[in-house]
């Protein structure tokens, strides 16, 4: 398990106002489930098709067409649920959301409103090494996706692209925990990384497959206390829902504007509305887009076409028995088996294409040098070109194989570094290609011995200033190195150095 110390989250202060006034935050992330298939139907989810080309018959709400439960989209919410740690119910229930809008075909949405397939999680948030804040989980429904309206292809006309109609979502519901903007985004981030860790949510938020809606209050100090208390939702201030963010940074900068819109309205004597907002990034601010609907504006009543959902405990069982190992354990893992440092435990359980590549290049090695080249060397040279791990032209096994030759001082630090870069562009064996290429430690200290005993015999001011300050004996270290062409062991020149002038 992580060392990992609980402390209460310190409220975000906003600079300016007359008062003190503090932040109360609450998520709902709708995370698409990552399927093949809708919930309700066959048709196909991929990205990027032609515009209505995967509607069935269900989807456009065709008369007489009935939705049919997608198992292996119940399957993936149960799998999220385990993993946050959620309780899992064995009987669940679909309802009707019923609204209208022209993306929209059924003019209802089938969702879970009374009885969600998961119910109370968390999710652990660590915002520096060893300080972490837990977020409750309310809940999680599965419901489906509404299509796409588009506006800007024609100056009189919208069209509507249906290929999103009735992908599965996940909608996970936070309490009202998150105390500021970069807690706010460290807890997408995490659960973002717990989803792709899972595999039932491929996170991407350009796409829109992961996107939160943001509820933003503001309260006085002692108020958020009151709450936890008595769970009187009153004391937190009027609530305004921001809607559909899709980046780590614009739901940072909507949560510290519309904070600030909240506080000056309140202390010039005025009352928040209770609304939905949305994000303009160009113009840094949020505006009204609707009031803020409650449950029974919506009209919701049991789905009268499909059964209550009823699942068994031996299949939650089999599930939890197949989980993968998620990134708090395996970060833990990497630092009691490898000696990682918290940060690079962090950067290498990331993802998981990261932490399996290093994994496989510290197996049997050194796991401190192993991380060292992974994360300067290689992560570096893949930002530096824009390419994700799936796309470096150089393998694990020939990373793993480069590094036993360094082991081993058949090449130095040196050696190592320009056989790195023949392999990214040239590919190949590692041991062959330094071979090729002529990389070779000098091992012979008989070799080494000689070209420093012919420095130490023309340098006796030099190493008068090594035996005063045992720092400049360094300069002999260089000079051999420079001598034997960088193919000396440094650690063996050291030793030797050191033993000659008697330091």
């Amino acid at each position: 398990m992580l060392d990992l110390t609980y402390t209460a989250p310190t409220p975000k202060v906003i600079a300016g106002a007359k008062h003190d006034w503090e932040l109360v935050i609450g998520m709902e992330i709708h995370a698409q489930v990552s399927s093949n298939a809708k919930l309700f139907s066959g048709a196909s989810t991929s990205f990027g098709a032609e515009p209505n080309s995967n509607v069935a018959f269900v989807d456009a709400a065709m008369p007489g067409m009935l939705p049919v439960i997608n198992e292996f989209c119940v399957e993936q919410a149960v799998r999220t649920g385990l993993g946050l740690k959620a309780q899992i119910n064995l009987f669940s229930a679909f309802d009707r959301k019923n609204y209208f809008y022209p993306d929209l075909p059924q003019g209802y949405q089938i969702s879970q409103l009374y009885h969600p397939i998961v119910g109370e999680g968390e999710v652990l948030v660590e915002m520096a090494p060893g300080v972490a804040r837990l977020v409750r989980i309310e809940r999680i429904h599965l419901e489906q996706d509404a299509g796409k309206s588009i506006h800007d292809m024609d100056p009189a006309m919208s069209f509507v692209d249906l290929n999103r109609t009735g992908v599965a979502l996940m909608e996970i519901v936070s309490r009202p925990d998150i105390r500021g903007p970069e807690e706010a985004a460290a807890y997408v981030g995490k659960l973002r990384q717990i989803l792709r860790y899972l595999g039932t949510c491929d996170g991407n938020m350009q796409n829109g497959n992961l996107r939160a809606d943001v509820n933003v209050s503001v309260c006085r100090p002692g108020q958020y206390e009151k709450y936890q208390a008595t769970q009187d939702f009153s004391h937190l201030g009027t609530r305004c829902e921001i809607k559909n963010m899709n980046s780590m940074r614009f739901i940072q900068l909507a949560i510290d504007y519309e904070a600030r819109r909240q506080i000056a309205i309140l202390e010039d004597g005025g009352k928040v509305d209770q609304e939905t907002r949305l994000y303009d990034p160009d113009k840094n601010e949020t505006r009204s887009m609707r009031s803020k609907e409650e449950a029974f504006d919506y009209r919701y009543f049991p789905c009268p076409d499909l059964l209550p959902l009823e699942i068994e405990q031996a299949w939650v069982d089999d599930i939890a028995a197949r989980m993968p190992e998620l990134p708090d354990a395996k970060k833990a893992r990497f630092m009691g088996d490898f000696g990682l440092t918290d940060y690079d435990a962090n950067v290498l359980t990331a993802d998981l294409e990261s932490s399996s590549f290093f994994e496989a290049v510290a197996q049997g090695r050194d796991g401190k040098i192993a991380a060292n080249w992974v994360i300067n060397e290689l992560f570096g040279r893949l930002n530096k070109e824009g390419r994700v791990i799936s796309e470096s032209p150089l393998s694990a096994a020939q990373l793993g194989g480069m590094l036993d030759l360094l082991a081993k001082g058949e090449i130095t630090g040196k050696m190592a570094k320009d056989l790195f870069e023949i392999l990214w562009t040239e590919g190949g064996d590692p041991a062959e290609q330094a071979a090729k290429h002529g990389m070779k430690a000098v091992t012979d200290t008989g070799e080494i011995e000689r070209a420093l005993d012919a420095l130490i015999a023309a340098n006796p001011e030099q190493v008068e200033k090594a035996k005063v300050n045992a720092k400049l004996a360094g300069w002999f270290t260089g000079q051999v190195l420079k001598a034997t062409g960088g193919k000396a062991n440094p650690a063996v020149v050291n030793a030797m150095v050191a033993q000659k002038l008697g330091l």
